[in-house]
C-alpha cells in the first residue's frame, strides 16, 4: 500500500512511534529511548492497537537492556522494569505475549533481544496481508453480492494499529485493491475518537470513500440495511471465541445479528488467549474519567465537580455466539457456528 504509515519502528538507538494522540492535524514521530517513556507513550495511547503496542512493547525490552548497561541497574531493576511495561495496558494480550517473548532473549544480549523484535514486527506484517486475503475471500463468499461493498467499522484496526497493513482495515484494504468497496461507515469511536480522528486519517491517505458516524448511529445503520458487513478487531480472544474490543463492539455485533448481517472479528493468533476459557475472565481496563466528562483538546461535557462520575471501561467482550466469522492468519473459524479457536488453533 502506498500509503501505510509506520506505527512503530527502530532507528538503530530509538523506538520511533507515530504519535497517534496528535493525528488527524498533525503527523509527528516520537522518539523513544527509555523504557518510562514507553510505558507513558502506551499508556495515554501515542502508540495503540493491540499488535503495535506488542511490537512496541517488544523493543521497549530492547530499550530496558540498552538503558540498563548505561545506568549500571541491577538485574533487579531490569526485570521490574520490563514488568512495569507488560502490564502497562491489560486487557491487550499481544503486549504480555511480545514482551515475554523478547524478554526470553535477555540473556542472549540486546542483539537477540533487537532479533526477536524484529522477528515480531515480520510476523505481524506477513499475518496482516494473509487475514486480509483470506478475509476477503470470505466475505465476498458469504455476502455473494453483485456490487461493491458497504462495511461498517469500529475504533482503528489499520496501519496505525499494527505492524502492516491492518486487521480489519487490511480487510477492508484488500476488498478496495480489488475495486469491492462502495463506502466504509467508521464509528467516531468515544470517548477518544480512534475512528474519526485515526481510521479516517487512513481511509483518506488510501482515497477509500468513507463516511464517519456518531456510535449511537450505528446500530440503526445495520439495522436499516446499509450495510452488507461489519469489520472489527480484537484485543483479546478467549478459547470459547469470546472477544474483547474497543467498547461499543458489542451493540454492532448484537445489531448484526438481529439484521442477518456478518458480522467479522479480525485479528492475529497472537491475540488468542488459550488460558481464558471465556470472556468473563478478560481483565477489562478502566480508564482516567476525564476522557469521558471533558472533551479532546478542552471544553467540560458534564456538570464540572465532584458529583458527576465517569464510567470509562476501555473495552467491551463479544461473545462467540454472536461472531460470523473469525479471521487470522491461519484462516477464518466459523464461531457463531461452533468453530472455536480453542479446537481448532491450540
Amino acid at each position: 500500500m502506498s500509503h501505510e504509515p509506520r506505527a512503530v519502528s527502530w532507528t538503530g538507538t530509538a523506538l520511533s512511534l507515530i504519535d497517534q494522540t496528535a493525528l488527524p492535524q498533525t503527523l509527528r514521530r516520537l522518539d523513544i529511548r527509555d523504557v518510562d517513556a514507553l510505558i507513558d507513550a502506551i499508556v495515554r495511547l501515542a502508540v495503540r492497537g493491540a499488535p503495535a503496542i506488542g511490537a512496541a512493547g517488544a523493543y521497549g525490552v530492547a530499550l530496558a537492556v540498552a538503558q540498563a548497561r548505561r545506568e549500571n541497574w541491577t538485574d533487579g531493576r531490569l526485570a521490574d522494569a520490563v514488568a512495569r511495561l507488560r502490564a502497562a495496558r491489560p486487557t491487550a494480550v499481544n503486549l504480555a505475549v511480545c514482551v515475554d517473548r523478547a524478554a526470553g532473549r535477555i540473556p542472549e544480549g540486546l542483539d537477540a533481544v533487537l532479533a526477536e523484535a524484529d522477528a515480531i514486527t515480520r510476523q505481524d506484517l506477513a499475518a496482516n496481508r494473509a487475514m486480509a486475503e483470506a478475509g476477503a475471500d470470505w466475505l465476498l463468499k458469504r455476502v455473494a453480492a453483485d456490487r461493491p461493498l458497504r462495511v461498517l467499522t469500529h475504533c482503528n484496526t489499520g496501519a496505525l494499529a499494527t505492524a502492516g497493513i491492518g486487521t480489519a482495515l487490511g480487510v477492508i484494504r484488500e476488498l478496495h485493491g480489488r475495486g469491492l468497496i462502495e463506502t466504509v461507515y467508521v464509528d467516531e469511536t468515544r470517548p477518544l475518537l480512534q475512528g474519526a480522528r485515526l481510521t479516517a486519517w487512513e481511509l483518506a491517505q488510501e482515497g477509500i470513500a468513507h463516511k464517519v458516524q456518531a456510535d449511537a448511529a450505528a446500530a440503526a445503520t445495520v439495522v436499516g440495511g446499509l450495510v452488507d458487513a461489519a469489520i472489527v478487531g480484537a484485543d483479546r480472544i478467549t478459547r470459547n471465541g469470546d472477544t474483547a474490543n474497543k467498547t461499543g463492539t458489542l451493540g454492532i455485533a448484537l445489531a448484526c445479528a438481529h439484521a442477518g448481517v456478518p458480522f467479522m472479528v479480525a485479528a492475529p493468533v497472537s491475540t488468542v488467549d488459550l488460558t481464558t476459557a471465556t470472556g468473563a475472565s478478560i481483565p477489562i481496563e478502566q480508564r482516567g474519567e476525564e476522557e469521558v466528562l471533558n472533551l479532546i483538546g478542552g471544553g467540560i461535557t458534564a456538570p464540572d465537580g465532584t458529583r458527576t462520575r465517569a464510567h470509562n471501561p476501555a473495552f467491551d467482550v463479544t461473545p462467540g455466539t454472536l461472531i460470523t466469522a473469525l479471521v487470522s492468519e491461519r484462516g477464518v473459524l466459523e464461531v457463531s457456528s461452533g468453530q472455536l479457536p480453542g479446537d481448532h488453533w491450540s
